[in-house]
């Protein structure tokens, strides 16, 4: 069996030089499940249809926060970084990956990129904006140490991953989904009502998901989270 081809977004970082940069973490699951990883360097939504060419799914990465003009509102004055070149290639990205059909997983900023390319909203700072959130983003914490609990939904992706249960994951992020993108439905939410896992609704149309912590950190130590991985590259293998 052909290996599927899976695409990974990056993030730049402004230094004297201007790099492309991303966790090798991401390319060693892919790997480490039977996929062959290649790195999607930002570029202008022109390019688009050159690099979706050559992947057969895609990871959304995690990165920036995502500038609040893409969901109609005015920034918090706790927003973070923000790169809309880096929002506009992805917003394209994914429009023109959902035409063609290619299978799509996010990872914390993208699942939220998702949730706002189908229409939907962020928490520009769950620490400001939700009453009695508990900790989701430790500064002295590693990337592959669990963290806080989630509860799985049954009968979805990440059911058939971990059963319908609650399970441990690591956490990064200080923004989260708001208002729910148009046809995603949640699969896993945090114990204080966070959104950690959407899908969309019909995957046989759209196989769209993702996870608002970072399975790429957790993969080595506790492999069970290598399977997130797997369901992206076995439907992209077909």
């Amino acid at each position: 069996m052909k290996k599927a081809v899976i695409g990974i977004t990056v993030f730049r970082e402004n230094k004297k030089i201007i790099y492309n940069s991303i966790s090798y973490e991401y390319a060693d699951c892919v790997i480490a499940t039977g996929g062959i990883p290649i790195f999607i360097p930002l570029s202008t939504p022109d390019e688009v249809d050159d690099y979706l060419g050559i992947v057969d799914g895609l990871i959304f990465s995690g990165g920036e926060d995502i500038a609040p003009r893409y969901f109609n509102e005015e920034p918090s004055m706790h927003i973070g970084g923000i790169d809309s070149v880096r929002d506009d290639f992805e917003l394209k990205l994914f429009e023109k990956a959902v035409e063609r059909n290619i299978p799509i997983l996010g990872i914390c900023r993208g699942i939220q990129l998702i949730n706002v390319a189908l229409g939907g909203s962020l928490y520009q700072d769950i620490d400001s904006e939700i009453k009695n959130v508990r900790g989701h983003h430790p500064t002295m914490t590693a990337k592959n140490e669990l963290y806080h609990s989630v509860k799985i939904a049954p009968d979805t992706l990440l059911s058939s991953v971990f059963g319908d249960k609650k399970i441990y994951v690591n956490s990064l992020h200080h923004q989260a989904i708001k208002d729910l993108g148009n046809n995603l439905k949640v699969t896993a939410l945090s114990e204080d009502g966070i959104v950690e896992g959407v899908e969309y609704k019909d995957l046989d149309k759209h196989f769209i998901f993702g996870v608002q912590w970072h399975p790429e950190g957790l993969g080595r130590r506790y492999p069970e989270f290598l399977n997130i991985f797997k369901i992206l590259i076995d439907r992209a293998s077909k």
